[in-house]
């Protein structure tokens, strides 16, 4: 093995693919749950003694799951990005949890809808609606960072340019990421609110750039 784990021509893993196509096709997979999630926003229907912009008012909930369920999913994107830049190459392993990724975040904008329906009521159904939400978004960030840490520790993936600085520092970035998501769900036995809140403010966080 050549440095940071880099195989030789006899090595088996010299024939790993490179992450063109795994990012392209993460790229498209994405953009459409991304674009899904408008969707979950119905158009109101007002009849003769309604008010369109009092209808509109009622679909805060709506907006405030899309604002934060876009935000997440576009920062996942930026990360990925960012993340396959390090990566020199794949190997099956990092395909298969790359694909569990995906189809979490394409399931996303179900419970997304589901939280935006049980926002306006509260109660049981709220907080139902809340571990749902915060669930999807905890298993997202344990897969994400399973696939960080196979790459750079396992796999030995990690394109030999990239410096030990810069793979300490992704490590710092994405290591709270699932304990977080799994702290919100206990919270939310007190109160959905502060789930809800938290996750606003992680897409908000995790939008800010990597320090080297």
């Amino acid at each position: 093995m050549s440095a940071r784990g880099a195989p030789t021509h006899d090595d088996p893993a010299a024939h790993h693919t490179d992450t063109s196509r795994l990012e392209a096709f993460s790229d498209g997979v994405i953009a459409i749950a991304i674009t899904l999630l408008v969707l979950e926003i119905g158009v109101p229907h007002v009849d003769a003694s309604g008010s369109l912009s009092r209808e509109l008012l009622r679909l805060w909930p709506s907006y405030f799951g899309y604002a934060v369920s876009f935000l997440t999913i576009g920062v996942l994107w930026i990360n990925h990005h960012a993340m396959l830049k390090d990566i020199g190459r794949t190997d099956h392993t990092l395909l298969v949890l790359n694909l569990i990724l995906l189809m979490l975040i394409a399931f996303l904008p179900f419970p997304t809808a589901v939280l935006a329906e049980y926002m306006k009521d509260g109660g049981d159904e709220l907080f139902a609606a809340t571990m749902l939400y915060g669930g999807t978004f905890t298993l997202i960030a344990v897969v994400y960072g399973a696939m960080w840490f196979y790459a750079a520790y396992v796999g030995c993936l990690i394109d030999e340019h990239v410096t030990d600085a810069r793979i300490a520092s992704r490590t710092r970035r994405y290591l709270p990421g699932t304990p977080f998501y799994a702290l919100t769900l206990p919270l939310a036995l007190i109160t959905p609110w502060i789930s809800l809140a938290l996750y606003a403010a992680a897409a908000i966080f995790y939008l800010l750039p990597l320090s080297e």
